[in-house]
């Protein structure tokens, strides 16, 4: 894939320049509007034009549709844009974790989470996601009907089990499964409801739920915690990893920030690529061509055997489908953030406090950065033939300072799992249209029920 800074070539951007959104209701604003429907909202402030003024609430916002502007947001992280203060079911089980931690408090959790995802690291977990893969591979049979949704977050609960708290027990990856499918539904209704609007001392059903949800994280993740420091040996999960990592100033991290980071590496190696798998045989199945294309690869570069790290960057069709399935069905659909004094877009002042929102799903569907936009089309990321994509019109894990860390170890699992399966299995999902629902990631509206056949 090459990319360039301007749009795709017989385009031409709308220029830098604010434009007014769709009008909104007193004190609501446009919430009416991004509650029924977030994603199709998104679109449709993206034919505004490239910056678009609406509000959320009585909250001033800005939606970026421009990559240019979008690198700006992200590069920008940290000097002119703050991270929003998320909602309380976000808050509830994330804590106050890297993903929402500010100035000095991130740039020191990055500094001692880093370590625990490096490529050399991610390497050393490979054999755990090929050899958890082959135990469910084994488990299939000729024809056999199954749900994918439920095999694929097993598959990948048992990878963030073993890779992160270095244990395997079915009550460990079962309790937090069921406690984070609660997180997501919660997250998901009071970030496009009124619950977003809510002060956080006002009670309601749903911040009941994810309180009893993180309490029975919080159990989890203490428990294994103190499995770890109980045991005194040296472990290589990345748990143990974060244990004893120690800042510049010799401080390790307090019992506390261990469990939220422990979290959002559970989230990051398990919800994200759960949902990519998912998305991915659901567009296989729908794409023969491709899934051909999948198989003959798989067979002439692994040629009847398992694949490993090594194999990673041999298998360049198998990483394009993943990232075209990232291009349709991104798992992280939203990124936002607070204009600090001073912020500037595409060269034109933002006034302090306003919220500042861009959206994968809405760029990464914009057909003036991906032709034939809605086509499920791997060869698109072709090294030498593929398109010219604008840099920022694909980012979905972010990008600039605060890119996910979990990037390297989310593309590795999901190559790696999908090589297992497609070399000796054609997933063939059943018929009819599966739709987005954005929660905590963009997951499918039902069951996914697919029958598997033996290639």
């Amino acid at each position: 894939m090459s990319t360039q800074t301007g749009p795709a070539p017989g385009t031409r951007p709308r220029g830098h320049v604010f434009t007014p959104g769709p009008k909104g209701l007193p004190f609501l604003g446009n919430l009416p509007q991004f509650a029924k429907n977030p994603l199709a909202f998104f679109e449709l402030l993206r034919g505004h034009g490239d910056m678009v003024r609406w509000r959320f609430g009585r909250n001033r916002c800005v939606f970026l549709s421009d990559p240019g502007c979008i690198g700006e947001l992200l590069t920008e992280t940290e000097r002119t844009f703050d991270q929003p203060k998320l909602g309380v079911a976000f808050r509830t089980v994330m804590g106050s974790g890297i993903i929402v931690a500010r100035g000095r408090d991130w740039r020191r959790k990055r500094s001692l989470v880093q370590p625990s995802v490096r490529p050399k690291q991610v390497r050393s977990y490979a054999d755990t996601m090929t050899a958890c893969t082959v135990e469910l591979a084994d488990s299939w049979s000729d024809g056999e009907r199954v749900d994918v949704k439920r095999e694929m977050a097993a598959l990948t609960q048992r990878i963030a089990v073993r890779t992160i708290f270095g244990v395997d027990t079915p009550a460990d990856s079962e309790a937090m499964g069921r406690a984070m499918d609660v997180a997501q539904q919660e997250i998901g209704k009071e970030f496009a409801g009124l619950g977003a609007l809510l002060p956080d001392w006002v009670p309601t059903p749903g911040r009941a739920r994810i309180r009893k949800a993180a309490a029975v994280i919080d159990a989890e993740v203490g428990r294994v915690v103190a499995r770890h420091r109980d045991g005194g040996t040296e472990r290589p999960d990345l748990l143990s990893r974060l244990l004893t990592a120690v800042d510049e100033s010799g401080t390790r991290l307090s019992d506390e920030e261990i469990r939220d980071e422990t979290v959002t590496l559970y989230i990051g190696g398990h919800e994200t690529t759960s949902s990519t798998l998912v998305w991915a045989w659901y567009l296989l199945a729908r794409s023969p061509r491709v899934r051909e294309a999948l198989a003959e690869e798989l067979d002439r570069v692994l040629g009847g055997r398992e694949p490993g790290f090594d194999d990673y960057a041999r298998l360049t069709y198998t990483q394009a489908v993943v990232k075209e399935t990232l291009r349709l069905y991104p798992t992280v659909w939203l990124i936002t953030g607070v204009a600090k004094e001073g912020a500037t877009i595409g060269g034109l002042p933002v006034e302090e406090g306003t919220r500042v929102w861009t959206s994968q799903w809405s760029t990464h569907r914009d057909g003036r950065w991906f032709p034939e936009p809605e086509e499920f089309r791997p060869e698109r990321w072709d090294a030498t033939g593929g398109d010219e994509i604008a840099e920022y019109a694909w980012f979905p894990f972010g990008g600039g300072p605060r890119v996910c860390l979990g990037t390297r170890f989310a593309m590795v699992e999901s190559v790696l799992i999908l090589a297992v399966l497609a070399r000796r299995f054609e997933v063939d999902v059943e018929p009819g249209v599966i739709g987005p629902v954005p929660s905590l990631t963009l997951q499918p509206d039902r069951d996914v029920l697919a029958t598997v056949r033996a290639r």
